[in-house]
């Protein structure tokens, strides 16, 4: 059975989502996305978690002057933000690249082909 076949609606225009989800398409939508979410979550969470741990256990290198009033705690939490951004970033280009043209080929397949 074809990938079009599979999603052929039903003459009220009712899709079998079953269908939809366990077709190959659809398989490999979810495979990118989890190849890019679940590495970058685990990678952020082990940076936010590094940074806590070392504010409540290194409080002399976290204290630590690097230019004149500003420490290793302020630079690591304001690196916080910057990475979160950056993920984000990262994640729009990946989603652009290789999530939202399967994306919309299956939106387009489900709707027979309406824009």
């Amino acid at each position: 059975m074809s990938t079009s076949e599979q999603h052929t609606p039903d003459t009220q225009g009712n899709h079998n989502w079953v269908d939809v989800q366990n077709s190959p398409d659809f398989r490999e939508l979810r495979r990118r996305l989890r190849s890019f979410v679940f590495p970058m979550a685990g990678l952020f969470l082990a940076w936010y978690l590094l940074y806590v741990l070392l504010a409540d256990y290194a409080h002399g290198f976290m204290s630590t002057k690097v230019i004149g009033n500003i420490n290793w705690g302020l630079i690591l939490g304001l690196l916080q933000f910057v990475s979160t951004f950056l993920i984000t970033t990262l994640y729009v280009r990946h989603a652009n690249k290789n999530l939202d043209p399967m994306a919309e080929k299956l939106r387009n397949e489900l709707e027979g082909g309406q824009a």
